[in-house]
């Protein structure tokens, strides 16, 4: 019984910095990469590589543009994204409910 639990346990969240990504970015409409950085207090590359896992997965869009001179990129999840973390969220309090 504890295995089929375990079993719908969404693999892309199980890194704590992705987690912790679309925890924020389930609530926020988007974010630039600057303000996940700061608010997540992770580096330019380990952010990086977890969001573009991520983007990978269909979870978090990207959107690239300029603001005057400046390059600002920012993310947002995508309808997948946020279906996935909610199934995922209920299959943990699923799990911790039947320990």
């Amino acid at each position: 019984m504890k295995y089929d639990l375990l079993a719908q346990f969404n693999k892309a969240f199980e890194s704590k910095a992705r987690l912790s990504i679309m925890s924020v970015l389930v609530v926020n409409e988007f974010l630039s990469f600057n303000a996940l950085k700061e608010l997540l207090s992770l580096t330019d590359g380990n952010l990086a590589t977890h969001l573009r896992a991520l983007e990978e997965s269909g979870y978090v869009a990207v959107q690239k543009q300029f603001i005057g001179r400046k390059p600002n990129t920012t993310f947002s999840a995508t309808q997948a994204g946020q279906q996935a973390f909610t199934d995922h969220l209920n299959a943990l309090e699923e799990f911790i409910r039947n320990i």
